[in-house]
């Protein structure tokens, strides 16, 4: 089919929907590791969250080193299952990893909103919620890469609404933590009001997914037959040239052969022939055309997560106590991370205040969400369009890995502090 017969994205219902499952694949961690202050008031001894949940309890003193642990509890299961994606991903159907996943996540999520009700020991309560981080991260990891395999099939521009609902994710939570400490109720049913608010929007990231074999524009790309891996092929061909040519690169040999290859490809596109199946993707032919860009994305996980939450979470405002302090780490720290990176995601903006730490977050986090989705972007260009789903589940697998990396340097710069 040519490029000019596919079908529209109506009401961009498939756009709205990969924005929803973006969302939803970053929920858990980032309600995780927002609500620190409630784990750690909990961790030390308290049953209830009465006065956890505005209170920074990062210490010399706390023995159970939350923040690292579940920074590394996460990004672990998410390196591992995602390697094991790339290599399985053609073993288990695509619609049972994916919505799998998803009711595998709302069952653990619920388990989380429910032992807010419940008194147990720190210790305890810290090996129950270790493992729920785990598992919770585990099945992302196959729901992650799964969805990038399928945006690898996509028109570009949907990797990017994706992105922009992953960058969103983490403003959720903060706002959803900064409401719970504003609310006035009491603070258990502050705390079950937040933690029931990922569950919602993993139902409503399920309802997408299922949404999509409906819609005309989703079934076009999903389908990846043969006849229209060539279509994609010249419409990524055409892409990257408007884009050399908007940029204000000039014509160079390699390019006016390209575009001599795509004007021979539409006049053979005319003509019938025998529909070919396409060669099944090797991961290590694939690997070496985004290995770049792999390294790229790996280096920049590596550098954000060996400092954040782990240290930036510890991070107080030097105003003394009072309603400020009370609000400062999830303001300055998450809402103002999660804003900026969102941003950078979808090409900055700024945002300015006083105090270096602040600033230094902005950068921080601007540069973060640009060049994660500037990597995640590119990739898909680099291979043949048969490589695409590889290529997002490669590329899914640098991500954590990355964040693997970085989670585990967060140890040592915490001990260096």
């Amino acid at each position: 089919m040519a490029r000019g017969d596919a079908p529209r994205d109506s009401y961009h219902l498939v756009g709205i929907s990969f924005f929803i499952l973006g969302l939803g694949t970053l929920l858990p961690w980032n309600f995780f590791i927002t609500a620190i202050p409630y784990f750690q008031g909990r961790l030390a001894g308290g049953n209830s969250t009465a006065e956890t949940l505005g209170t920074n309890h990062t210490s010399p003193a706390d023995t159970f080193n939350f923040n690292n642990w579940v920074t590394l509890l996460s990004q672990l299961p998410l390196l591992l299952f995602t390697l094991l994606n790339s290599f399985l991903y053609q073993c288990i159907p695509e619609t049972v990893r994916i919505l799998g996943s998803l009711l595998v996540i709302l069952l653990l999520f619920t388990l989380t909103a429910v032992l807010v009700k419940v008194d147990m020991s720190p210790g305890l309560f810290f090996s129950i919620t270790m493992a729920s981080v785990w598992f919770i991260n585990s099945f992302g990891a196959v729901l992650q890469g799964s969805l990038f395999g399928q945006l690898g099939t996509m028109p570009s521009k949907y990797s990017t609404v994706f992105l922009s609902g992953q960058g969103l994710a983490g403003i959720f939570a903060a706002l959803a933590m900064l409401i719970s400490m504003a609310s006035g109720v009491d603070a258990q049913t502050s705390a079950l009001g937040y933690f029931i608010t990922p569950c919602v929007g993993t139902v409503m990231s399920i309802v997408c997914y299922l949404s999509l074999p409906h819609l005309k524009f989703a079934r076009y790309y999903l389908a990846k037959k043969p006849s229209k891996a060539q279509g994609q092929e010249l419409e990524t061909k055409a892409e990257l040239l408007q884009s050399d040519e908007k940029n204000g690169i000039p014509n160079s040999p390699q390019k006016a052969a390209l575009t001599l290859d795509l004007d021979l490809e539409k006049e053979t596109e005319m003509e019938p022939e025998e529909p070919q199946k396409p060669e099944k993707p090797s991961v290590f032919i694939v690997l070496r055309k985004i290995w770049l860009t792999a390294l790229s994305l790996v280096l920049v996980f590596t550098v954000t997560l060996s400092v954040f939450p782990a240290i930036t979470a510890m991070v107080t405002s030097s105003a003394g106590p009072g309603k400020w302090s009370q609000f400062f780490n999830p303001i300055c720290c998450f809402l103002l991370f999660n804003v900026m990176d969102c941003l950078g995601r979808s090409l900055t903006s700024y945002f300015l205040w006083d105090a270096y730490f602040i600033t230094f977050m902005l950068l921080f986090a601007v540069s973060n969400g640009y060049l994660v989705s500037l990597t995640m972007c590119l990739a898909p260009r680099q291979v043949l369009p048969q490589e695409r789903e590889v290529t997002g589940t490669l590329m899914t697998f640098f991500l954590a890995l990355g964040l693997s990396c970085g989670a585990s340097l967060s140890f040592l710069f915490k001990e260096l502090l």
